[in-house]
């Protein structure tokens, strides 16, 4: 079967086919890549493609080229598979598990780490989940309560936990626009998320962090 790439940056994207391909299996240590015609046709790009995603995988340790013999994929551990993609295959009862662990974390941290700043954005997402729930419109009340989340991990102060739930955020928003048909949900858990927006600023992490798991059982 053909693989037709069409993005700009043609290397990169073959490069990360091949990653990916990698890391599910495909080729497994130690394998030999299929010569530079068979790949040009499998991804539908020029050789000079296929060799420049081929160096760039080299240089990440991924492949190794050995002269006269082809390109063999190197001993890993671990997985070099890009987080979003890995995200984007997961199962989503996984993706949620992780989501709501974060969530925990994230608000526990917020509660001591917050600035008036944060508070300021917390606030304002919170209101405009309020209000979009209340209006019915379920695409805006899904972006204002992720981007309320958002701001939570923001307030963290911990970048890893941020980016991680950034990440996973893009995801968990695309389900719940499959699950939800309207904002009932949204509003009966709107005192909850009032409750730990109070919890987080008074510092009380404790109560914030029972507050999350609170919404966690609302929020599937």
């Amino acid at each position: 079967m053909t693989t037709i790439i069409a993005k700009k940056s043609l290397a990169d994207e073959v490069a990360a086919r091949l990653q990916e391909q990698v890391s599910l299996g495909h080729y497994k240590v130690n394998d030999k890549l299929p010569i530079e015609p068979e790949l040009m046709k499998h991804f539908g790009v020029g050789r000079s493609t296929i060799r420049e995603a081929i160096k760039i995988l080299v240089n990440s340790g991924l492949l190794r080229v050995q002269q006269g013999l082809g390109t063999f994929v190197e001993p890993f551990t671990g997985s070099r598979e890009p987080m979003d993609q890995r995200l984007k295959r997961a199962d989503i009862h996984d993706l949620n598990e992780v989501r709501q662990l974060l969530e925990m974390k994230i608000a526990e941290k917020a509660a001591v780490s917050r600035t008036e700043a944060d508070i300021s954005a917390m606030k304002q997402h919170l209101a405009e989940r309020k209000q979009y729930a209340k209006d019915g419109l379920l695409k805006e009340c899904i972006e204002a309560d992720i981007n309320f989340h958002t701001a939570l991990a923001e307030a963290s102060k911990n970048e890893v936990l941020a980016d991680l739930y950034k990440s996973a955020s893009v995801h968990v928003k695309k389900w719940f626009f499959e699950i939800y048909k309207d904002t009932e949900i949204f509003t009966l858990s709107q005192p909850s998320h009032e409750q730990l927006l109070k919890y987080i600023i008074a510092g009380d992490s404790k109560k914030a962090w029972n507050t999350s798991i609170k919404i966690i059982g609302q929020i599937l």
